[in-house]
């Protein structure tokens, strides 16, 4: 009940209605209008209640130095003044302290969607092969040593060995690999990943909270867990406050004789600007990044932006685009220009629905090339396709489908692909009547500003490194394009978290920038994680603390500046706070304040830190 009576005293109705008869009980007496009662009692209750509550609780609760907090020194100064009969002082500080918990609570509430929408991808039933019949289970009843059938566009139900079968399987929830990966006998597949084409059996090996998928889930469950909330500055000070209030409070009531100045010196010395520096910078930051596309969820988000100084990134839908596209058409016969080499591979390919197949056809689209039909079309996973068009039959595919066709490749266009997977590109060969005629090129594409960013990051001291779970080769060649150095790829998601926890062993602050659900843990895990939030899935947006809603690289660098700034505005906001209080505790010894001008003296300081935060939200950053 008394948790209930607290949860709604301390919401923002509440205390904006404490607020407005703080305001009612200092100008109305000034406009000659006096109440029967004074507004003030309603402030005191509404916002000291939970005030007071909250003192109590860690008075009790909380171990060692922990039990003494900025509420103790409050609610002793809001007792103190209502001792005396000065309502309206003991309305303020308890009012200020109720305003800065809002904010700082508007600042830091996080979304648990992200982890919801993960377990939502865990698959609920599969194909249990049991004498030659096929029925469906439950995913939970798989055991390891379970054969099971898994057909087209299914969900694999467990991680596994292909027993029969070759496929492609879309596994860039795990890997964040952008092509589907081809897959024959003996070849491992995970839980939760997708198959592409063909249907496959396979040898269940771990299943249920044993597979890959859950192990995912339980490792963002356990760094949300470690993820502890940002401690409040005030409450980091109160051990030293409390004392040292009620000390100067008791030896001027003492040396004075006068219990006023002792209540005045309690009033003064509450942290109430101190409460409101952390929050009130953090919310004018968040502001201005919103204007630039950025959405900060938490003030700690912030704080560890400015302390990064290692950045990791992923490849796929981070630092590049995510998207194939045709990047060279080469042609190995004089008489086939590349827009007639195109031309053939897109009829081809035409009815493929493969990624580089739609590339292909896709870009064959765009440059207007001629697309004709095609008949007897026929596709191996992972191998290629085959079909007629215009009398002639026509491959398209690895080196693999040319020899099982018996068509010859020229040393020319053997070279010229290699060349191309040092690139990190894939290569489509395309052969006419068992003649190697020419080679399509595709590639991801590097973001635009991703050189830029390198460049600025390093100017600030901040290592850059690439973790991704693509292929060496692929990896390699967009991190040299991209200006980072050090690369660690072909990783598993709980291989990345591995990664960040070392960096963050050898003593660095550590920000991860994914896009992908298999990016959910090590976003979580890392200091400071940056989702990709336009192109990004869900819950890569929910499991991170900051997400770049336009997926602008230049955020980067501008986030590090901005909380840098923010975290200046703080140190600033909290040295004055200081010096307001020296002065007015020193001027409440010496008589010439008295609680209520105390108050607003005290109340001055609050509003210097406001305006100061406030400079945040309009302030220019250099891109």
């Amino acid at each position: 009940m008394l948790k209930k009576i607290n949860e709604i005293l301390s919401g923002t109705a509440a205390t904006l209605i404490g607020g407005l008869c703080l305001a009612f009980r200092f100008f109305l007496p000034r406009m000659g209008i006096h109440l029967p009662a004074d507004p003030a009692w309603i402030t005191v209750v509404i916002c000291g209640i939970p005030l007071v509550s909250l003192a109590i609780r860690r008075l009790i609760c909380n171990p060692g130095i922990s039990r003494i907090s900025s509420a103790l020194l409050i609610s002793i100064a809001m007792s103190a003044a209502i001792f005396i009969g000065d309502l309206f002082a003991a309305g303020e500080v308890a009012f200020i302290m109720a305003l800065g918990a809002i904010l700082e609570e508007k600042t830091t509430d996080r979304a648990q969607k992200g982890l919801k929408k993960l377990i939502g991808l865990a698959p609920v039933q599969g194909r249990l092969l049991t004498d030659g019949t096929e029925k469906m289970v439950p995913a939970e009843t798989i055991q390891p040593g379970d054969i099971l059938r898994i057909f087209p566009g299914e969900v694999i139900p467990a991680d596994g060995v292909i027993l029969h079968g070759e496929t492609s399987v879309d596994q860039s929830i795990m890997t964040g690999e952008s092509l589907p990966v081809d897959k024959a006998e003996k070849d491992e597949v995970f839980c939760g990943t997708l198959n592409c084409f063909g249907s496959i059996d396979i040898r269940a090996v771990h299943a249920g909270q044993n597979s890959t998928l859950q192990k995912l889930i339980r490792m963002v469950q356990e760094a949300e867990e470690k993820k502890a909330p940002m401690a409040r500055i005030a409450d980091r000070c109160a051990s030293i406050l409390v004392p040292a209030a009620l000390l100067i409070a008791i030896a001027a009531g003492l040396v004075t004789r006068d219990i006023v100045r002792a209540v005045t010196v309690l009033v003064v010395f509450c942290p109430c600007a101190l409460v409101l520096a952390t929050p009130t910078a953090v919310m004018a930051a968040i502001g201005q990044a919103a204007k630039h596309g950025v959405v900060i969820k938490s003030g700690e988000a912030l704080e560890n932006m400015g302390k990064a100084d290692a950045i990791a990134f992923d490849k796929t839908g981070t630092l590049t685009y995510g998207k194939l596209k045709v990047c060279d058409v080469i042609s190995f016969d004089p008489k086939r220009t590349e827009q007639e080499l195109l031309s053939l591979a897109a009829s081809a390919e035409a009815r493929s629905e493969h990624p580089l197949g739609r590339a292909i056809t896709a870009c064959a689209k765009e440059k207007n090339a001629v697309i004709l039909e095609s008949s007897a079309f026929s596709m191996s996973a992972g191998k290629g396709v085959r079909a007629d068009v215009a009398g002639h039959t026509l491959l398209c595919g690895a080196e693999t489908w040319m020899a099982e066709h018996q068509t010859e490749i020229p040393s020319e266009a053997a070279e010229q692909s290699a060349a191309l997977r040092r690139m990190g590109k894939a290569s489509i060969l395309v052969a006419e009547d068992k003649v190697c005629i020419g080679l399509i090129a595709l590639s991801d594409v590097l973001r635009e500003g991703a050189v830029s960013m390198t460049a600025k990051l390093s100017a600030m001291n901040v290592r850059t490194l690439l973790l991704t779970g693509d292929h060496q080769k692929t990896a390699e060649y967009f991190a040299d394009r991209a200006g980072i150095r050090t690369v660690h790829a072909g990783l598993l998601p709980e291989e990345k978290v591995a990664q960040i926890q070392k960096l963050r062993t050898e003593g660095r602050t550590v920000c991860m920038i994914g896009d992908g659900v298999n990016d959910a843990p090590a976003l979580k895990t890392a200091s400071v994680g940056v989702a990709m939030g336009s192109m990004g899935s869900d819950i890569a947006v929910e499991a991170a603390d900051i997400a770049l809603m336009t997926d602008d690289l230049s955020r980067i660098p501008y986030l590090k500046r901005l909380s840098n700034a923010t975290v200046r505005t703080i140190r600033c906001s909290i040295t004055l706070s200081m010096c307001i209080n020296f002065c007015a505790v020193t001027l409440s010894v010496l008589g010439v304040l008295t609680p209520t001008t105390g108050a607003l003296v005290h109340n001055a300081g609050s509003c210097f830190v406001v305006l100061i935060a406030a400079l945040l939200y309009d302030r220019k950053f250099e891109d």
